[in-house]
């Protein structure tokens, strides 16, 4: 699992010419910094970009400027201060307003060519939709026709896909069904794509990413930890982030509870439950 995951974050910084991170302060994107100071022995050598929405939790801003002095972070912290948008009004809209269109203006101010995600596909039903390198345009999934591939390696007949007529992440044939995983050979140019999200910890699970926590010593936020009874599994803001009922206050103890339990990783988060779909919604206009 990490060198497969250190050799999309080295692919990633030598294809792309202005590529960022994208941190959350949750265990995953936390272990994508880790891999990615592994693999640039020791550094960062990327922007990392927090989406703040005003709305996380104290703990979480603090963990993030702990972490990012301690390991010289070159941390961009994005927020539409100008919208009004806030939980209550509807989840759809507050997530579209400060997470997707924010990150949509974060693209376009700076430049950024791609973005490295620290997205699982065990973590949702519509991110197993995903593919190591995910062409957008404007933030959107590039469906049938919007975006053309232009090919380095592999070539794209070799894997039976008409170059003149490809999609993105569409159920139909994509230039990313030319993504040979197993063989390390990714699309990675796409004509008509603003930017490319890349995904080195698709193959990952929950308990992966905890059993690696745990080997090599990565700190995550004490949110995860139980105090009186709860702890928190997923992390996002504040109004829509609920904690589960759990005593495991170390990693071993959460590590035992992951290995027993039934319920879904992301249970106690709103967006995922207010409305059918929600999630595929927000995904397909540029959510992470």
């Amino acid at each position: 699992m990490e060198s497969d995951s250190i050799y999309i974050l080295r692919e990633a910084k030598r294809r792309f010419r202005k590529p960022a991170l994208l941190w959350s302060m949750g265990k995953d994107s936390t272990t994508l910094l880790w891999l990615c100071r592994k693999a640039f022995f020791g550094s960062v050598p990327m922007p990392v970009l927090h989406l703040d929405t005003g709305f996380k939790f104290p703990e979480m801003y603090a963990f993030r400027d702990k972490l990012a002095a301690a390991w010289d972070l070159d941390l961009f912290v994005i927020r539409d201060s100008a919208t009004t948008a806030r939980p209550e009004q509807g989840r759809f809209a507050c997530c579209m307003a400060r997470k997707t269109d924010a990150l949509k203006m974060a693209i376009k101010e700076h430049g950024f060519d791609a973005l490295i995600v620290g997205i699982r596909r065990d973590e949702h039903g519509i991110r197993n939709k995903e593919r190591y390198f995910s062409p957008r345009r404007d933030g959107k999934w590039a469906v049938s026709g919007d975006v053309a591939i232009k090919m380095r390696d592999p070539d794209p007949r070799s894997a039976g896909v008409d170059a003149a007529h490809v999609s993105g992440d569409a159920p139909v044939t994509s230039e990313q069904d030319a993504e040979l995983a197993g063989w390390h050979l990714f699309a990675t140019d796409f004509t008509g794509a603003d930017h490319v999200r890349i995904h080195p910890l698709l193959h990952w699970t929950e308990l992966d990413v905890w059993r690696y926590v745990r080997d090599e010593g990565i700190p995550v936020a004490p949110l995860y930890f139980a105090v009186g009874g709860k702890r928190y599994r997923s992390l996002g803001c504040m109004p829509c982030t609920h904690p589960v009922a759990s005593t495991a206050s170390t990693v071993d103890e959460i590590i035992t509870e992951l290995e027993r339990t039934r319920t879904a990783e992301r249970d106690g988060r709103s967006q995922d439950k207010e409305e059918a779909h929600m999630m595929e919604r927000l995904r397909s206009l540029g959510y992470l």
